[in-house]
């Protein structure tokens, strides 16, 4: 017997679908011209006490080594129990920890801290000890230092890799099986260490890594950034120690120029460019939310299929978690004969959810090209556009991943005195049901606050159509219909997320 969370009430639903209708007249209603501003920022440096702690973190590496120990410890502590312990998911570390803590607190983390993960990635770290053998971020490399090819200094690799692992995760079922999920763990290891005694700085980090590229992603959507004090310092800077590095502290790892710096999108937070500037220039900052993927980030082809495809794949893992899904995989295996673990039938449906959201946003694209009737290219209408995807996935995303985290809570404590989930029994309905009822959050504050991130990421893909547009038609004030196809994508994802959210969705262990 499957157990099942509930999904969104309907007056929650119904209150996003009012909240959709008033958007849009107000899209309609605004002015052109009120989408043009200017962003503002706020220093977190000129705190009393919080800038005094900030500043203190970012310029002495002892704390983010301490916190990569730490991250790099419970990695082959997951390594060890998904080899050596239970078979049993929910009762094993490396089954939960992985998929029910880590991946759904990840995304939830990005929405604060950006892309802070990074920082103390345990593959990243792992490998950089294995080929610069000190734990500091010092000048020391074994590495051959090679230039990535030009074909893979591109995002593709990333992109394939992320439809890679998901059809690996969801179509072998690794979030279920400790070994598998070990196994994962210790190829990404390797991928990751070879990627460093390869090629220069940390080109996996860069154009390989689908975690930090959805993290890099997502993280245009926080409201912090790294950013220089003053651009004139920059402008005057003549050694871009940010960028080169000095003689005890590795250059950026991402080839990023401080003084250059407008989105958070290959930003690791690293800490290197704030502990090498010779100006002490570097700050962290708040801001809206939504200023970077409304204007700030530069729209690059590569990125733009990442970030329609990282749409997609959201929605995928939805669609996968309702029970209806089980059902369309055994049609599907019936039709064409399918058998076994059905892998051919789950790679159909994986293939067929991808193509149907990447047709519709290509479809929304040619129609605006064919409405505007200007002389901008298909290419530049797709690139910019694309930043539509990046709220809708990122509020799903988080919409979704809150029901893995608040229902279905884990004895912390047990599982660390017990990695392996040694002598331990498979969970009774009846604990399931304890688990699901034993919730973090209040049922109405989680449906609330779940309802509140499909609104919020409707509007800002409404305020991106709006930005990106006048840069592309430069359209007047009366002839708002060249938006229309892409509202209407907004709106229909939005939709299905929606329906997503209000229907059971089946418990992950």
């Amino acid at each position: 017997m499957t157990m099942t969370h509930p999904g969104l009430p309907m007056a929650w639903g119904i209150s996003v679908c009012l909240f959709m209708a008033l958007t849009t007249i107000w899209f309609f209603v605004r002015s052109n011209a009120a989408a043009v501003s200017s962003t503002r920022h706020f220093d977190l440096m000129t705190l009393p006490v919080i800038g005094s702690v900030l500043h203190y973190i970012t310029t002495h590496n002892w704390i983010l080594i301490v916190l990569k120990l730490v991250f790099a410890g419970l990695f082959l502590l997951i390594i060890w129990a998904g080899l050596f312990g239970t078979p049993i998911a929910e009762r094993n570390i490396a089954t939960v920890f992985t998929w029910n803590l880590w991946w759904s607190g990840l995304i939830v983390a990005v929405f604060f801290i950006g892309s802070a993960w990074c920082a103390v990635c345990p593959w990243n770290s792992i490998a950089r000890w294995l080929v610069h053998p000190r734990l500091s971020n010092y000048k020391f490399s074994n590495s051959l230092g090679l230039k990535v090819p030009k074909t893979l200094r591109t995002l593709w690799p990333a992109l394939w890799l992320f439809v890679g692992l998901t059809w690996l995760e969801l179509g072998f079922g690794i979030t279920t099986d400790p070994y598998a999920t070990a196994l994962l763990a210790l190829v990404m290891i390797i991928i990751t260490t070879t990627s460093m005694a390869l090629f220069e700085r940390q080109a996996f980090c860069q154009y390989f890594c689908p975690v930090g590229r959805t993290i890099g992603f997502y993280s245009q959507l926080a409201p912090v950034e790294l950013r220089p004090q003053s651009k004139d310092v920059c402008i005057n800077c003549t050694s871009l120690d940010c960028y080169y590095g000095t003689d005890k502290i590795s250059p950026c790892p991402t080839h990023q120029v401080m003084g250059r710096m407008t989105q958070n999108t290959y930003c690791l937070s690293c800490g290197n460019c704030s502990q090498s500037c010779p100006y002490d220039n570097v700050t962290w900052r708040l801001r809206p939310p939504s200023a970077e993927a409304v204007q700030d980030a530069r729209p690059h082809w590569d990125e733009a299929w990442f970030m329609v495809v990282l749409l997609a794949l959201t929605s995928f893992h939805g669609i996968t978690m309702m029970p209806f899904w089980e059902n369309w995989m055994s049609t599907i295996a019936r039709t064409i004969g399918d058998q076994g673990r059905l892998l051919v039938s789950f790679t159909i449906g994986l293939a067929l959810s991808l193509l149907l959201v990447v047709l519709v946003y290509l479809a929304a694209v040619w129609m605006t090209k064919y409405l505007c009737h200007k002389t901008t290219t298909f290419k530049s209408l797709f690139s910019q556009f694309a930043f539509i995807a990046l709220p809708l996935a990122f509020a799903y995303h988080l919409a979704h991943n809150l029901n893995h985290l608040t229902r279905e809570s884990v004895d912390i404590g047990a599982l660390l005195t017990n990695p392996l989930g040694t002598n331990t029994l498979p969970l009774t309905m009846a604990e399931k049901h304890d688990r699901m009822m034993d919730m973090v959050l209040a049922p109405n504050v989680l449906f609330g606050i779940q309802a509140g991130l499909l609104a919020f990421g409707f509007l800002i893909s409404l305020l991106v159509i709006k930005r990106r547009s006048v840069n592309l038609i430069s359209l007047d004030e009366t002839n708002q219909v060249y938006l229309l196809p892409m509202l209407l994508f907004a709106s229909v994802m939005t939709g299905a997320h929606l329906w997503l959210l209000m229907q059971p969705m089946v418990m992950r262990l």
